[in-house]
């Protein structure tokens, strides 16, 4: 559904320039054209801070005319939030769960205080309405109350964009799916079960692709994807990929519901459960949103050949 009455989006927020937001951030500046002021907020710890990486971030936002603008989204009110909001047409969080419990309510809060005209919230991941409330991982729960705020107003308009996994986080060793180590691959649930995945870069792409589109997208839930792919594609691709056989381990629905009565709080554990029931976690990539404008994104195997080979 496009907005009833469009306004032009000329003043773009950031939360965050991680991973995500640095790959938001790039893609705004070269889609806007210079057509939209495009604004950071971070706190001040990481405007000062003595990391390299971030420090040449930094250097890189100010270098390419993006304002810093510096708050604690922890630590702040919602008021205080709310007054640094209003001058801006479109807010996009990038700040995920790292944030802390609470902080996607708070900061859902201080938008549709400010009364900001669209919204594109920290919604970069699973379908939260098929999996529910009650999931395994119960971080999900406020994802799903933020859903409910959104949709019970009509003055700020809001987009979700559901990407699936971050790549990356596949072949993250704590994750325990892909253990390079120990050349073994560990399925979630079953060797069937699927996953969806989209690399930050690609994120990025699409999100300002979808912010500046014409006519203007607003009150949509809107699906992209990588690649979908199961648990034995993704050991088939690894054997053919760097050209060795990887052992192959499957944890059940019944194991990792085990490991999460033993350690309750293990936030690992949490997500391996939820992806292993394989709700919600997985969709059709020739219908996405990418798909219906024929843009080819990174696959996980242009993923392991470019970063692990």
């Amino acid at each position: 559904m496009q907005a009833s009455n469009p306004v032009k989006t000329e003043n773009i927020l950031v939360l965050g320039a991680g991973e995500l937001g640095m790959s938001v951030l790039r893609e705004l500046k070269t889609t806007s054209s210079g057509k939209a002021q495009i604004a950071v907020l971070l706190r001040p710890s990481a405007v000062t801070t003595q990391d390299l990486s971030k420090r040449q971030n930094l250097e890189e936002l100010r270098n390419s005319g993006i304002e810093i603008l510096q708050a604690d989204v922890i630590h702040d009110s919602v008021e205080e939030l709310a007054e640094n909001f209003a001058r801006f047409d479109t807010i996009i969080s990038c700040l995920g769960f790292i944030a802390g419990a609470g902080t996607q309510l708070k900061l859902t809060d201080a938008v549709l205080t400010a009364g900001v005209k669209r919204y594109v919230p920290w919604q970069f991941g699973v379908d939260y309405d098929v999996i529910g409330k009650g999931s395994a991982q119960d971080t999900f729960d406020e994802q799903l109350t933020v859903r409910e705020l959104l949709r019970a107003q009509n003055k700020t308009e809001w987009i979700i964009i559901s990407t699936g996994m971050f790549t990356s986080f596949l072949f993250e060793p704590s994750f325990g799916v892909v253990d390079l180590a120990r050349n073994t691959v560990h399925a979630l649930g079953s060797w069937n079960t699927q996953v969806t995945v989209t690399t930050p870069e690609d994120i990025g792409m699409l999100t300002a692709k979808i912010i500046f589109a014409e006519p203007r997208i607003a009150n949509q839930i809107l699906f992209v994807a990588g690649d979908t792919l199961s648990y034995a594609q993704l050991a088939d691709i690894l054997d053919a990929t760097l050209g060795r056989k990887v052992l192959r381990v499957e944890w059940t629905v019944a194991r990792l519901a085990d490991d999460l009565a033993a350690s309750p709080t293990d936030q690992i554990i949490k997500y391996r459960a939820v992806f292993a029931a394989g709700k919600g976690v997985a969709w059709d990539k020739q219908q996405t949103f990418n798909a219906a404008l024929d843009i080819d994104l990174t696959t996980t195997a242009d993923w392991i050949a470019q970063n692990l080979r």
